[in-house]
C-alpha cells in the first residue's frame, strides 16, 4: 500500500502548511543575517558593528559566501509555502465536513500561519534588494 498516495487529512493539511510557513520564516531570517543586516549597518556607518558581529559569529561569513544558494533555498521555501496555502490546503478542505464543536476546523490557513508566510516573504524579499539590488543601484546614482 502506497501511504504516499493516500490524500492528507485537513488537520495533517493545515499542520504541513504550519510547519512550511514556518521553514520559510527561519530560512528567510537566514538571508536576513547573512546578507541584507551586515549591509544595512555598514550603509547607516555601522562597520565596527559589523566586525564584531563576524568576529562573534565566523560562520555568517560562509554563508555570505553561498548567498546565491541560501536564497535560493528561502526563495523555494517560500514559494512552496504560498502554494500551499493559497493553492493545495483550500482544495484539501473542499469536501471536509465541519465539526460543529470546533468552527476552526474548516477555516483555510490560521491567521498567524498567514503572517508567517507573509513575513517571509517581506524579509525576503529586503534581503534580496540589499544583497543583489542596492549594490548596483548605489554605483550607478554614484556616477
Amino acid at each position: 500500500m502506497n501511504l504516499a498516495a493516500l490524500p492528507l487529512s485537513p488537520q495533517r493539511s493545515a499542520k504541513r502548511a504550519a510547519l512550511l510557513n514556518y521553514f520559510s520564516l527561519f530560512s528567510s531570517f537566514s538571508t536576513l543575517i547573512c546578507c541584507a543586516l551586515p549591509s544595512i549597518l555598514v550603509l547607516l556607518g555601522l562597520g565596527t558593528t559589523v566586525a564584531s558581529l563576524l568576529s562573534a559569529a565566523p560562520w555568517l561569513v560562509s554563508l555570505s559566501r553561498h548567498k546565491i544558494w541560501t536564497f535560493s533555498s528561502a526563495g523555494t521555501l517560500i514559494a512552496a509555502s504560498f502554494l500551499m496555502t493559497y493553492v493545495v490546503a483550500p482544495r484539501l478542505r473542499q469536501g471536509e465536513v465541519c465539526d460543529a464543536d470546533d468552527p476552526t476546523t474548516c477555516s483555510e490557513v490560521s491567521k498567524l500561519s498567514r503572517f508567517i508566510l507573509w513575513g517571509s516573504a517581506l524579509i525576503w524579499s529586503g534581503g534580496f534588494f540589499v544583497a543583489y539590488l542596492l549594490g548596483p543601484i548605489l554605483e550607478r546614482l554614484d556616477r
